[in-house]
């Protein structure tokens, strides 16, 4: 059973989500409001286990930010999915950024939405057109300035490499490749965009264009 919450400043777009959740089996609806305050004032006065997932909508009326509420509840221990009209790709990249799991339009099916949840609870991160149209359209996104060795040896190990396996296919030391993941993250980290996992590098990778489908199972295999 997954559990979900909703957070969002529309009623009737939680009502209708909880209805379709209830439909689609297999997941409950756990804590539905307005802000993130909210829920996680619920978590500590219940007692309650934070839920699997938090379909949380991109502007909320409570004059929060997308970083602090995104930052907040994946800290708590939840994946977030953005559920957001999508017209703000500036706003849609900090969530992003901020550790959310990925994006989907309230434009959306409530089939894709329902799919999406599944996605995230499964552990992995969306990879879709509202995902790609944030990235494609901020332009001043900070480049990390990777080397073309360093991009390779990136785009190996997001998909899933062992580092081990990375190094032998490169005809490079192991320790050579270890050497280049670290000097990645420490690049991400200096232009604000740290990649602290595995999972976290597939992100980076892919909003980079250097990895075409991230692999998000966080498994660093080496």
């Amino acid at each position: 059973m997954t559990r979900i919450a909703l957070i969002d400043d529309h009623e009737s777009v939680r009502l209708g989500l909880e209805a379709a959740c209830q439909r689609a089996g297999g997941k409950q609806v756990v804590f539905s409001g307005n802000t993130v305050t909210e829920y996680l004032s619920w978590r500590r006065f219940s007692n309650a286990s934070p839920a699997d997932v938090v379909v949380l909508d991109l502007t909320l009326g409570d004059g929060t930010t997308v970083t602090e509420n995104v930052s907040r509840l994946v800290r708590d221990g939840s994946s977030v999915i953005i559920h957001s009209v999508a017209d703000r790709p500036a706003a849609v990249r900090e969530a992003l950024a901020a550790g959310a799991a990925g994006v989907v339009s309230k434009s959306s099916s409530i089939d894709d939405v329902i799919a999406a949840i599944r996605t995230v609870a499964r552990g992995d991160q969306l990879n879709n057109v509202e995902w790609a149209s944030a990235v494609e359209a901020d332009r001043e996104f900070a480049d990390a300035q990777l080397s073309a060795r360093e991009r390779e040896v990136l785009r190996l190990y997001a998909a899933g490499l062992p580092l081990k396996v990375v190094a032998d296919r490169l005809g490079v030391a192991y320790s050579t490749a270890k050497e280049n993941i670290t000097r990645v993250r420490v690049k991400y980290v200096e232009v604000g965009r740290p990649a602290p996992t595995k999972v976290d590098l597939a992100r980076r990778a892919m909003e980079d264009g250097i990895l075409a489908e991230p692999r998000a199972d966080g498994r660093d295999g080496d």
